[in-house]
């Protein structure tokens, strides 16, 4: 009977907040918003640069890999998530659910490697500056950028093959806003544990390792730091790198607070915390993605500048 309901499971409905119609119109108009400044910031980053010669360093090149990555991770999700809103098909197709979960777990993963390669390259600029030509040539850093990316598409390809060959009987109603991997798998009518063990395993090589690895990177930075005598030069230092810290705290922060905080034990309570699990879902998938490309321009002067000279060329060129 299992294999005969298997077969009808094409599509995944998505509740989303279905149960709170007062919400979703304040939620599509935040949204829809957070993803313009997304395309926005992120495609200035990748722009720049490309085309800023002054910018053709291994900290730019693994920034314009991120920016790129968070376009593909939001646009994933986001264009679907939106049209929900405005027509009452809240569903998605059982390849599309698979292509949503693929990209999400291939752009998490990958993010998290080349956090820990960026935080590499500020302690070869801070810790061993006469060097950083050397080690970090254009030899090492695309392999490097490269690498990010066939790990997480690698881990990815593993993680939803496992989870898609699962035979899904009757419930197909997801309590999310995408094809999340654990409210997937709730869905299953199959034993799970070998899922489990592959997310532990992932989970540990893509998560804890790459944290390790930057903790480690920032001890040795910020002893460097605190042995440069004068006040200004600590200064400058910490400047180089306090954007990525930056970027680092937030991206593990929200993972953390997502998945470590307690769960409701009475069942009262259970609505309000799944709401709440959602926001703080989206809050990883749109506003850390919106806050990257922040960031990194704010405070940077060579960002800036970098646009200056773009936005003056075409005005010249317009003007000619």
């Amino acid at each position: 009977m299992g294999k005969t309901n298997q077969s009808y499971v094409t599509e995944f409905v998505l509740l989303g907040l279905s149960g709170y119609p007062e919400l979703e119109a304040i939620y599509f108009a935040l949204v829809l918003y957070m993803y313009l400044v997304i395309l926005l910031g992120n495609g200035i980053i990748i722009v720049v640069s490309v085309c800023d010669s002054h910018l053709h360093t291994p900290m730019y090149f693994f920034l314009s890999n991120l920016s790129f990555l968070d376009i593909c991770y939001t646009s994933s999700s986001i264009p679907l998530f939106l049209s929900s809103f405005l027509t009452s098909k809240k569903t998605i197709s059982f390849s599309g659910c698979g292509v949503q979960m693929f990209l999400s777990f291939a752009m998490g993963a990958t993010e998290c490697v080349l956090l820990s390669m960026m935080a590499f390259d500020r302690y070869v600029a801070i810790c061993n500056p006469l060097r950083y030509p050397i080690i970090m040539s254009k030899a090492s850093y695309v392999p490097m950028a490269a690498g990010s990316w066939i790990a997480g598409s690698v881990n990815s390809v593993l993680q939803t093959s496992l989870a898609m060959r699962l035979p899904f009987c009757g419930d197909n109603v997801i309590n999310h806003f995408t094809c999340e991997i654990l409210a997937v798998l709730k869905l299953a009518c199959a034993d799970i544990s070998i899922n489990v063990i592959s997310m532990v395993v992932a989970n540990m090589i893509f998560l804890v390792v790459p944290v390790l690895f930057i903790f480690v990177s920032y001890v040795l930075i910020i002893s460097t730091i605190l042995r440069i005598p004068s006040a200004e030069g600590r200064r400058k230092a910490f400047s180089t790198c306090s954007a990525h810290l930056a970027v680092v705290i937030i991206f593990y922060g929200t993972i953390l607070f997502m998945y470590a905080k307690p769960k409701a034990k009475d069942s009262s309570g259970a609505d309000k915390v799944q709401v709440t699990d959602k926001i703080i879902s989206l809050f990883y998938g749109v506003v850390t993605p919106m806050l990257n490309p922040l960031i990194y321009s704010l405070r940077n002067k060579d960002v800036k500048a970098a646009v200056k000279n773009i936005l003056c060329r075409k005005c010249s060129s317009e003007g000619m």
